[in-house]
């Protein structure tokens, strides 16, 4: 997505992409296990607050460790724990088999975190009025409420889902900070209108359950070379079997 890249560098890009940063150094803090993949915005640290062991840039172009299509990603089945996908929905023409193939690649209760454009918001009616081959009004602009429905279909359950940007998209910075108490009084007054969304998705595998061990069915294996007594056999029980209990003699 190298148009996107250098509309992230223009000042309302600069604005935009400050949130989804902020946004992700809180979302990936608490997420543990192996493997996390970050696909799309190379240039941008969306990993940097996660601390798995192993954590990997993947895009189409770029500074990115592997070069993909995120349509067939070329990472095995199951061997994911952590997947970020920032604004790749919202410019590919295969929607469905992105989310497929994030589907595929995660563990069972994996994470998967999406952004995107809201067309729901301030964004989406002054993409009403913008020639459609600009960024980043060229966006799919898909409804978070059916990105969720796809979800739920593919196991993807969504655990959680925010809004940022409720500021018009005003391309000069004054103009901005004129409806700066939008971003402010947002979250409050009209939650689900910000120009951008993040879904944090977790996959789910019917029929999986972990089980605990029931300990109290266990019943200890006998010592090795210790004598017990026959059930129904009356008498003392040998000093074998308690090292610590007094000798005692057998009475007649």
């Amino acid at each position: 997505m190298p148009a996107l890249n250098s509309w992230l560098d223009t000042p309302l890009g600069q604005h935009v992409l400050a949130r989804e940063q902020a946004y992700f150094d809180q979302a990936v803090a608490d997420v543990f296990g192996y493997h996390a993949v970050q696909f799309g915005l190379p240039d941008q640290p969306l990993l940097r607050e996660n601390r798995m062991p192993w954590r990997c840039r993947a895009g189409e172009s770029g500074a990115v460790d592997v070069t993909c299509d995120p349509a067939a990603l070329p990472f095995a089945s199951q061997s994911l724990d952590l997947l970020l996908l920032p604004h790749v929905l919202d410019f590919t023409s295969h929607p469905h088999q992105v989310l497929r193939e994030a589907e595929r690649v995660l563990v069972p209760e994996g994470r998967l975190m999406v952004t995107g454009f809201n067309p729901i918001s301030l964004w989406g009616l002054a993409r009403r009025c913008k020639p459609r081959d600009v960024m980043p009004w060229r966006a799919n602009f898909i409804a978070p409420g059916r990105l969720k429905d796809w979800m739920q279909l593919l196991g993807l359950e969504p655990a959680d889902c925010q809004h940022l940007c409720y500021a018009p998209p005003f391309e000069r910075e004054a103009w901005r900070a004129r409806w700066g108490f939008m971003e402010r009084l947002g979250a409050r007054w009209w939650p689900l209108a910000g120009g951008v969304y993040a879904i944090s998705a977790v996959k789910r595998v019917r029929g999986m359950r972990l089980l605990a061990p029931r300990w109290s069915l266990l019943t200890p294996a006998p010592l090795a070379g210790v004598a017990t007594r026959p059930a129904g056999q009356r008498g003392a029980v040998s000093p074998s079997l308690n090292p610590k209990a007094p000798s005692m003699k057998q009475t007649e």
